[in-house]
């Protein structure tokens, strides 16, 4: 595994939004902040889980979401975003909500998939 980002979750509009359909969230680009931080803005009628919407969590760049997600305890299966990387999140046993992320395309790109 590799480290990606941190996702921290936000009810301020940022700039630079995108939009997440499946999970109804708006997201910036972790990749244009200098820490690699992801801000995570959730709509009402998300329906990520309430781990998501009210934790932070750390994401973790992987070869195989399904091998790498052994022994932890599944909040959303995983999904496909903006065509370029396959997305699942999990809880660790101590709690930590965790992001495994596949890549379909280059990892240094990002999705646009505006609202």
């Amino acid at each position: 595994m590799i480290f990606d980002h941190i996702g921290l979750v936000t009810d301020k509009k940022k700039d630079n939004e995108d939009w997440v359909e499946a999970t109804k969230v708006w997201v910036t680009n972790p990749k244009n902040h200098p820490f690699h931080v992801e801000w995570l803005r959730y709509e009402p009628e998300s329906p990520a889980p309430k781990q998501l919407k009210e934790r932070s969590h750390i994401a973790y760049q992987v070869e195989d979401i399904e091998s790498a997600a052994k022994n932890l305890n599944v909040l959303l299966e995983p999904f496909e975003v903006g065509g370029f990387v396959k997305v699942g999140f999990y809880e660790y046993k101590d709690g930590s909500v965790i992001e495994l992320m596949q890549y379909l395309k280059d990892k240094n790109e990002w999705f646009h998939e505006k609202s």
